[in-house]
């Protein structure tokens, strides 16, 4: 299945040579794991008290933010775990300098990308966002790495990225890894995630970064079936200064 990407734009500060010159010097490369996403993604009801530090980091709906929102008001969310391997030659690390990491008081740790994936619902007929969707910012470390490779970055340390041949794992019980579905009506639908979505950080290639699953939503419940990796090709890539 090819899908068209977007066309290179200015702030993504990348361009097709670019690209080629440095393959040269080894490039990480992002992986998502559909297997992953599609054994564990399941329906959480949350009353909007126990959902603080999210509603902090804009991990909401905009009608969770409404004036007329109680604490005690439900939230329906579409939860699915993340596991992305560098399956690269080369480190995968933060576009962002150091000092302009953003500190999450809530979870005790600096988030080093502002937008490391992009989750959406789709309608599955017309493809259309039937949800705001949420840009997720992260912290890079190794979780765990294929044997022979060595954990060398974690989210407490100074250093944050993500090694070859190591995974990023974010299960579905953590703060901010799902979608707001309280406003989605039941039916079937497509849940997209899409890592390094602006390619703001080189990779040896962009085309795998892309996980889609059918999700059948009753209203109560979510199955989740053929989840797979789906070819993203760029068009027309501008040359940028």
């Amino acid at each position: 299945m090819n899908l068209l990407g977007p066309t290179l734009g200015p702030k993504s500060r990348l361009s097709w040579w670019s690209l080629k010159k440095a393959g040269s010097r080894g490039l990480p490369d992002l992986v998502p794991d559909p297997n992953y996403v599609q054994a564990s993604t399941y329906v959480q009801r949350a009353h909007l008290y126990s959902l603080r530090c999210a509603a902090e980091e804009k991990c909401l709906a905009s009608t969770a933010y409404a004036p007329e929102a109680t604490d005690y008001d439900l939230r329906v969310l579409l939860r699915f775990p993340q596991r992305v391997k560098n399956q690269g030659t080369a480190d995968f690390l933060p576009n962002r300098p150091r000092h302009t990491w953003e500190w999450h008081s809530c979870h005790q740790h600096y988030h080093s990308m502002d937008e490391f994936s992009h989750y959406d619902l789709l309608d599955a007929a017309t493809g259309k966002k039937v949800a705001e969707g949420h840009k997720a910012s992260f912290c890079l470390e190794d979780s765990t790495c294929d044997f022979g490779n060595l954990k060398r970055y974690a989210c407490t340390s100074h250093t944050q990225g993500l090694s070859p041949g190591c995974y990023d794992t974010y299960n579905a019980d953590i703060d901010c890894q799902w979608i707001d579905i309280t406003d989605v009506q039941p039916g079937n639908y497509i849940l997209k995630v899409h890592v390094n979505p602006k390619y703001i950080v080189l990779e040896s290639d962009f085309t795998n970064n892309v996980v889609r699953c059918n999700i059948h939503y009753t209203g109560r419940y979510v199955s989740t079936t053929n989840c797979k990796i789906v070819q993203y090709v760029f068009a027309h890539p501008r040359l940028l200064s």
